[in-house]
Parts: structure tokens; C-alpha cells; sequence
């Protein structure tokens, strides 16, 4: 089945979810939950895992631009550096 990208919030609200809810299924604090939805962190791939199998939905489907677009671009230019520079400090 192909889905949409949308927001982690979005993904919650269609699992039929409160963030209370999500956050307890999913292992993490309602805070934290909050802070993935808006932006400020993003889940680790653990997390991410359980958010796909709480959710019943593909994390390669949540549109974390959306919610976080400057930790992505952070990770977009880490990734490009040359594998040399990425140990320094």
C-alpha cells in the first residue's frame, strides 16, 4: 500500500491516538512525544520502530521536514561531508 507523507502528529491523530496515549505504547514520555512532533528532537531509529508498529504506519512515510526541516538540513550537510572530515571534531 503506498501512503502520503505526513506529519508525526498526523500519523498519531489517523492511529487514533492521544499523545498520552502514543506515548506510553510507544515507551517515551508525553513531552518527548511532543518534542518529536514539533520538531525540537528526533526519534532514534529504536523509537522510530516503535512508533511504525504503534501507529501501523511506514516511518519512511512521516514527513520529518515538516516538523523539523533544520535537523534535517543538519543531517543532509553531515552526510555530505567527506567520510575524512565527519570523525573531526
Amino acid at each position: 500500500m503506498e501512503y502520503p507523507k505526513i506529519s508525526l502528529a498526523a500519523a498519531r491523530v489517523n492511529a487514533n491516538l492521544t499523545q498520552a496515549e502514543a506515548a506510553d505504547l510507544v515507551g517515551v514520555s508525553r513531552i518527548t512525544l511532543q518534542s518529536y512532533e514539533t520538531g525540537k528532537t528526533v526519534p532514534t531509529i529504536t523509537v522510530c520502530r516503535k512508533i511504525e508498529a504503534v501507529y501501523k504506519f511506514p516511518i519512511s512515510c512521516i514527513d520529518f521536514e515538516q516538523s523539523a526541516p533544520k535537523i534535517v538540513q543538519t543531517i543532509r550537510e553531515i552526510l555530505e561531508l567527506p567520510e575524512t572530515d565527519q570523525g573531526s571534531a
